[in-house]
């Protein structure tokens, strides 16, 4: 598989324009002393501030800007929209410090929408935030705050979060984050449930994918559109197995929690970790894949080496 290592990528330079900070807190009130400062500094400053958080939050952050100034700087992203899948963030990012480059300074607000992330949730938003300081080390500049709530996530996911945020926001100080790391991301290890079904595929044999992953959601009560978009998701990485990864590969099918999980592997290799996360230019040929994958399904998992092959991991959201 060759939309071009996603298991071991390397750390971005920590020179940047791009000012990534962490902010823990405990509880709500420290939320909105953390969030709100921010707000008004920006709003002092002219930058204009882009909100990416669950719904609670978001309504919260309202009832306090409600009747200041400072609101009119600020808008509020979906989350609604975007789902549970964090590929699809690093675009929604990306148009907005567009404004940067209009000549309006940016910064924004960013925590992870799930209320209580699943393990598998928890591992892609953290490579989601490490991928952010590669995405952006070469962008205008424009600061994102990232807060963390240290009483309701799991402390491995804190820590996690400190390695990857440069900057911190400690005591109602800005400034360098001593736990930050520079080097290549690890991820942790994806097994697949002792209980999975299993279908070999190579060239010619895309009906059978098909067949074995709508058999799978039709037992747990999956089908309509949201089964389409998973079988569209499907074909374009079993696609990609057979035109760039040795011509053939395995899928398993199994249920985890409330997900259906279609996993493939190949003996290809994906050498750019951004791939599927960055919007493809309309002159763009190839590499459009993965980025429709990331669209269709609820989380995407990759793991990628050139010693062990690609592991595409796909999570659609079961009714009920």
């Amino acid at each position: 598989m060759s939309e071009n290592s996603t298991t071991h990528p390397e750390a971005p330079a920590q020179e940047s324009a791009f000012r990534h900070e962490l902010y823990p807190y405990d509880g709500d009130a420290q939320f909105l002393d953390g969030a709100m400062s921010f707000i008004h500094d920006a709003h002092a400053g002219s930058e204009l501030v882009l909100v990416a958080v669950a719904e609670p939050k978001e309504r919260m952050l309202r009832t306090e800007l409600e009747g200041t100034d400072a609101a009119e700087g600020v808008t509020f992203l979906d989350t609604a929209v975007l789902g549970r899948n964090p590929g699809r963030l690093i675009p929604a990012w990306r148009d907005w410090i567009s404004k940067a480059a209009e000549g309006h300074p940016v910064r924004g607000i960013s925590e992870s929408a799930w209320s209580a992330p699943s393990a598998a949730e928890s591992s892609e938003f953290g490579y989601h935030e490490w991928l952010l300081n590669l995405a952006f080390a070469q962008s205008p500049a424009w600061w994102l705050l990232c807060p963390y709530d240290t009483a309701a996530l799991e402390p491995a996911a804190v820590e996690a979060a400190r390695r990857c945020h440069p900057m911190l926001l400690s005591g109602g100080t800005h400034g360098p984050n001593s736990s930050y790391v520079q080097e290549p991301y690890a991820f942790p290890e994806l097994t697949a449930s002792a209980d999975h079904q299993e279908l070999p595929y190579q060239r010619g044999r895309l009906a059978a994918v098909r067949a074995h992953i709508t058999a799978c959601a039709s037992r747990h009560g999956l089908e309509g559109t949201r089964l389409r978009e998973l079988l569209i998701a499907a074909c374009e990485v079993a696609g990609n197995s057979i035109q760039h990864g040795g011509g053939r590969g395995v899928l398993r099918t199994w249920v985890e929690g409330t997900d259906l999980i279609c996993e493939f592997h190949d003996s290809g290799h994906l050498q750019d970790p951004l791939v599927g996360r960055l919007r493809p230019t309309v002159d763009q040929v190839g590499g459009r894949g993965l980025w429709l994958v990331q669209q269709l399904c609820d989380l995407v998992q990759i793991r990628s080496t050139a010693q062990t092959g690609t592991t595409i991991r796909l999570h659609t959201r079961l009714p009920g």
